[in-house]
C-alpha cells in the first residue's frame, strides 16, 4: 500500500510540473486562465509526499538562462538605457515568477500560493536549495499583500461564527479559553481588528487585540480576566495593544503587523478623541533563554564600563538560582532578585535587540517606531510567562507624532528608551 501511495504521489507531482511548463508556454489569456485553474486545483490536492519533488524541480528547472543574463548584462553595461535595462530585467527574472503570476490569476490561485509557501517554509531548513523558490514567492506575496490592498475590519460578537472560531484558534499570545472568554474580549472596552485580503475575504491574515483603559497597565491578568466588568466609556484614556497574532504561516516575513497597529491607532484616535496614550503590554519571549546562554556582555557596545560591570554582577547573582527556580511564583517575592532581573532585561532589550538573536517582540515594536517605556515585574505570572521571561513584561509606547523618528533611529541602531528604563542600566 505504501508503494502504491508513493507511486501515486510521484505521478501527481509529475503531472503538476508538466502542466506548469505548459502553462508558461501558453500565449492566449483564455487558455492560460483555464490551465492555471487546473494546475492550482492539482496543487491543492497534492499529498505531503509529493511536494518535495515539486519544490526540487521548481528550484532546478525554472531559473533564468545564465548565458542570456550575461549577454543582457553586457549589453546594458555597453549602452545603458531604457531598452537594454528592460532586456536585462526580463532576462534575469526567474520563469518561476511568471508561473506564480499566472497561477495567481486563477480563482483560488492566491490561496494556493500562500499554502504552497507554508509547505515550502516547513522544509526550508533541510532543503536550502529551495530558498530561491521562497525568494520568488516572498517577493510576489509582499506585493500582492501590500497593506494598500488590505481591508481592516473590526471583529465583534456579531461577526460570523466561522470567523470567531478562527480568532480563537489563531490567538498566539494569550490563549482564548472558549466562547465566554472571547465574548469578554469583544465587549465595548475591548476591540479586535484584523486585516483581510480581497482574495481571502473570510480568512483573517493578522489581528490585534486592544484594551481601552484609564492608564498604562502593568499586568496582563486583569486585561484577560473573562469575568471582569467592562470599563465605562468615560474612563477610556489609554489604548493598549496586548496581543497580535498572525493567522497565515505562508505569509511569514510579509510586513502586516506594523501597518495594522498604526492603522488601528489612527482609527481609534478618530473614534475616541479622548484617548491620550497608545501603548502595548508585551511579553519578552527570548529573555530567559538569553540569560542562560549569555556568557559575557562585551558585544553590547552601548554599555559603558560601569554599566557592564553592574550587569555582570547581576548576571552572576541570578545564576545562583536554577532556571526552574527562576520560573516559579516564589521568585517574584525576592526583591533583590527582581531588581537584578529588571536590570538584565533592560540590558537585553536595549543592547541585544539590534543584534542577531534579539527579542522578536522587541524588534517588532521598536522597528515599528515605538519607545521602550517601562518594565513590569510580575506582569505575567502564568507558567508560560514565568518560563519565558521570569514574569517580566514590557510597555512599549506609541507616540503617533514620533513613530517615524523612532523608526529611523532604530534603523541606525539607536533604541528610543524612556529615562526610567535607561536608568536601570
Amino acid at each position: 500500500m505504501a508503494i502504491v501511495d508513493s507511486w501515486a504521489s510521484a505521478r501527481a507531482a509529475k503531472q503538476v510540473l508538466t502542466l506548469a511548463h505548459k502553462l508558461l508556454s501558453e500565449r492566449g489569456q483564455a487558455n492560460s486562465l483555464g490551465l492555471a485553474h487546473d494546475v492550482a486545483g492539482r496543487m491543492a490536492a497534492l499529498t505531503p509526499e509529493a511536494w518535495p519533488t515539486v519544490f526540487d524541480r521548481l528550484a532546478a528547472d525554472f531559473n533564468p538562462d545564465p548565458a542570456a543574463v550575461l549577454r543582457a548584462a553586457q549589453a546594458y553595461a555597453d549602452a545603458p538605457g531604457t531598452e537594454t535595462l528592460r532586456a536585462l530585467t526580463e532576462a534575469s527574472e526567474p520563469p518561476r515568477q511568471e508561473l506564480f503570476r499566472r497561477l495567481n490569476r486563477s480563482p483560488g490561485g492566491t490561496a494556493t500560493l500562500v499554502r504552497m509557501r507554508r509547505r515550502l517554509l516547513d522544509g526550508l531548513k533541510s532543503h536550502p536549495d529551495w530558498r530561491m523558490v521562497d525568494a520568488d514567492l516572498h517577493h510576489l506575496l509582499s506585493s500582492w499583500f501590500n497593506p494598500g490592498f488590505l481591508e481592516m475590519r473590526q471583529v465583534d460578537w456579531n461577526s460570523p461564527a466561522q470567523l470567531l472560531e478562527q480568532i480563537i484558534h489563531h490567538e498566539a499570545v494569550h490563549a482564548i479559553d472558549g466562547w465566554e472568554d472571547l465574548r469578554r474580549r469583544l465587549l465595548p472596552d475591548r476591540r479586535l481588528f484584523a486585516f483581510f485580503h480581497p482574495q481571502l475575504p473570510s480568512e483573517p491574515l493578522i489581528f490585534v487585540e486592544v484594551a481601552l483603559l484609564p492608564e498604562m497597565p502593568a499586568s496582563i491578568a486583569p486585561l484577560i480576566e473573562k469575568r471582569a466588568e467592562p470599563m465605562p466609556p468615560a474612563s477610556y484614556k489609554t489604548a493598549v495593544f496586548y496581543s497580535i497574532s498572525n493567522c497565515e504561516p505562508g505569509l511569514r516575513g510579509v510586513s502586516l503587523g506594523n501597518f495594522l497597529i498604526k492603522r488601528v491607532a489612527e482609527h481609534l484616535r478618530r473614534e475616541l478623541p479622548r484617548l491620550k496614550l497608545f501603548c502595548t503590554l508585551s511579553p519578552i519571549p527570548g529573555f530567559a533563554a538569553w540569560l542562560q546562554a549569555v556568557r559575557a556582555l562585551d558585544d553590547l557596545s552601548h554599555l559603558k564600563r560601569a554599566q557592564r560591570d553592574r550587569a555582570m554582577e547581576a548576571l552572576d547573582r541570578v545564576r545562583h538560582h536554577t532556571p526552574a527556580a527562576l520560573a516559579t511564583p516564589g521568585a517574584l517575592e525576592d526583591e533583590a532578585l527582581q531588581d537584578d532581573l529588571r536590570r538584565l532585561a533592560a540590558v537585553y532589550l536595549i543592547g541585544q535587540t539590534p543584534l542577531p538573536g534579539g527579542d522578536p517582540v522587541a524588534r517588532f515594536h521598536l522597528d515599528n517606531g515605538a519607545r521602550l517605556e517601562r518594565l513590569n515585574i510580575g506582569g505575567d505570572r502564568s507558567p508560560k510567562g514565568l518560563r519565558q521571561s521570569h514574569g517580566l513584561m514590557v510597555n512599549y509606547l506609541y507616540d503617533l507624532d514620533r513613530i517615524e523618528e523612532h523608526h529611523e533611529a532604530f534603523i541606525q541602531g539607536d533604541i528610543a528608551t524612556s529615562r526610567a528604563v535607561a536608568g536601570l542600566l
